[in-house]
């Protein structure tokens, strides 16, 4: 870590921010008239202790308790002036000025005391203070009450400052975060909060009966769950924003809570009595990780994986079998109806690859019709150009993916023999650099073919001192090489340069490398696909300086190229671009929480399909959620 530089750290923007802005304000006087009666043990009497008051930010000042005394004719409609989710103490006998402002959206009361229970009319104030005075509310006309307008009258405007405002939202646009121990800096480019009427749960806060969360809407109507005020990280852009999720999907991202005292309330977002909370303030929400490049060799996978953030995995295998340990390929029908039915408890979404090495079509129809979403071919079963032409072929017929190992041996042709075998259709080559198997010395050269879709894996990410060390041994074993086979060894040490790997950094910086995936356990390492994937962005910025336009003092674009190599991009590649790869309305609501300070390192949360699949727990038998065993 370089010196002064704290993980997840903030950078604000100058100014201050005003809160409630543009509404009628009033300010009034409030006096604390209550006591509780109490036995005392010692004497046995009973005696009056004066007892203490606050009022949360969007409690109905109108309905508060009866022995606050203050102009509740005036309070009609009226809330406190204060930010969102603190509340204002009222000390025994105490008398003090408050400023209220106009609730928003529909401006309808309800809940409290129901006092008013309906929209605010002032036709119908009499009504309201009748009941005031039947009730017995302390009440009493304030004469030395008075009115005016947030953001014009100064005396009525609440100001808060970036800084301590992120400290209870999260930072704003213009705000910077820091993502991890990394040199890289987001700016936050939009925020869809309403200043003063940010969502946050809690005791006294705003999402309670009537205040931020809604009366009168049925489940149908209202979210299943939502992420208060998360900074979103995505291809999409990075913004700032409640998340909506029903039915296991994402319907919202902007302003969420109640329609009927919130101005800006996106559709679909109405928070209600059926909607749980998940507070995301302070955090970071990206998409779940999707890894395209599994060999599925143990099940222990699927617990590393989604500990790390990801959330779909594709490949093939059969368990520890040597095929499967080199090749990411479900043969037989049997063995994908298996693998089908044997990842059905696990909550990640589930992709495999079936066998494409055949030089004739019968074969590679029946795993297509077993489930296969997709093809591998491998120089391990023969990636030669009369099976690369075959397996496309019939891919075609089913608009689904082939993935490719290209032939390191250059048995049958050199790289420029693969190409012309790929006849301009659609290919994802994995090992696009060369490591971890293809065509030596030259198969980078299909990152510049405009059908071909390349990715490359975490071992070669990035580029360090020892990174061609580990390489040769991990070759060995995965592709049941000898050592003391000569030929064993030159294939494996030909496949290890370099110069390739090195240039694969500056391929992925610039765009021509689209996709980071694991190889899992066949080279590759499942739970570090997200942390190389960022590694390797710090030491390109490292190399080569920032991205973008000249005078950009953030790190936008280059975040959102990294992440889309683990996102869209690898959802794109195998046709699931539809339902995952994205915080984006309309699909699975698969997303992952992240404090700044570990960002791409360690979740505190993951979400599959709407539901909390993994976070950090502490002790089961601990009194609170969070204590270490």
């Amino acid at each position: 870590m370089e010196d002064k530089m704290v993980p997840g750290d903030l950078i604000f923007k100058d100014g201050i921010i005003s809160l409630n802005l543009g509404r009628k304000a009033v300010r009034l006087n409030v006096t604390n008239r209550g006591d509780r009666p109490v036995q005392e043990e010692l004497n046995n009497l009973c005696v009056n202790h004066s007892a203490i008051f606050q009022v949360g930010s969007h409690y109905h000042f109108i309905e508060v308790n009866p022995y606050l005394v203050f102009d509740r004719r005036r309070a009609y409609g009226m809330r406190l002036n204060i930010r969102a989710g603190t509340a204002t103490r009222f000390e025994p006998g105490e008398s003090k000025p408050v400023v209220l402002v106009s609730i928003g959206g529909n401006k309808v009361i309800r809940g409290g005391n129901g006092i008013v229970d309906g929209p605010v009319d002032y036709n119908n104030i009499e009504t309201v203070m009748e009941t005031i005075r039947i009730e017995g509310y302390g009440n009493t006309e304030d004469a030395d009450a008075s009115e005016g307008l947030t953001g014009e009258d100064s005396d009525f405007t609440t100001t808060v400052s970036p800084e301590a405002y992120a400290n209870m939202y999260g930072p704003t646009t213009g705000d910077k975060i820091r993502l991890g121990d990394t040199n890289l800096y987001a700016e936050i480019e939009q925020d869809f909060a309403i200043y003063g009427d940010e969502c946050v749960f809690g005791g006294g806060k705003v999402i309670r009966d009537g205040m931020g969360q809604s009366c009168g809407h049925l489940p149908d109507k209202s979210l299943d769950i939502v992420i208060t005020n998360a900074v979103i990280i995505d291809y999409t852009g990075i913004f700032k924003a409640d998340i909506g999720v029903k039915n296991g999907c994402i319907v919202g991202l902007g302003k969420a809570g109640n329609p009927d005292t919130m101005d800006g309330v996106s559709e679909n977002m109405t928070i209600g009595i059926n909607t749980e909370v998940i507070a995301g303030e302070g955090l970071i929400v990206t998409a779940g990780a999707i890894d395209c490049h599994v060999h599925f060799i143990c099940p222990q996978l699927v617990h590393e994986a989604i500990s790390s953030g990801i959330t779909t995995l594709v490949g093939g295998g059969t368990g520890p079998a040597e095929g499967t340990r080199a090749t990411t390929c479900t043969p037989a029908p049997s063995q994908m109806k298996m693998m089908l039915q044997s990842t059905d408890d696990f909550p990640l979404n589930f992709g495999f690859t079936g066998k494409g090495n055949g030089s004739k079509p019968e074969e590679i129809h029946e795993i297509i019709k077993a489930g296969a979403m997709g093809l591998k071919l491998h120089e391990d079963w023969g990636t030669t150009p009369a099976a690369i032409d075959s397996c496309l072929a019939v891919a075609e017929l089913y608009d689904i993916q082939v993935n490719i190992h290209t032939d390191t041996l250059n048995e049958s042709g050199f790289v420029e023999q693969t190409i012309n075998a790929f006849k301009g259709r659609t290919i994802h080559t994995y090992h696009s650099e060369g490591a971890g198997g293809g065509h030596a010395p030259d198969i980078i050269k299909v990152c510049g073919v405009k059908n071909v879709l390349p990715s490359s894996t975490n071992p070669t990410r990035p580029y360090t001192s020892n990174t061609i060390d580990e390489h040769l041994d991990m070759l060995m074993v995965c592709h049941h090489l000898s050592k003391d086979i000569p030929e064993d060894v030159a294939f494996a040490e030909s496949r290890i340069r370099a110069e390739t790997i090195a240039a694969e950094d500056i391929l992925h910086d610039t765009g021509a490398i689209s996709i980071i995936s694991s190889d899992s356990q066949a080279m590759g390492r499942i739970g570090e696909v997200i942390c190389r994937t960022w590694q390797t962005a710090h030491k390109m910025k490292s190399q080569r300086g920032p991205l973008g336009p000249a005078d950009s003092d953030n790190d936008n674009l280059r975040i959102k190229r990294y992440i889309a190599k683990y996102t869209i991009n690898a959802a794109i590649a195998n046709g699931i671009a539809e339902f995952v790869g994205s915080v984006e309305v309309g699909k699975l609501a698969d997303l992952v929480l992240w404090k700044p300070s570990f960002f791409g390192a360690k979740p505190e949360m993951v979400i599959k399909g709407g539901e909390v699949t993994w976070a950090n727990m502490g002790d089961a038998n601990a009194s609170i959620p969070t204590p270490e065993p």
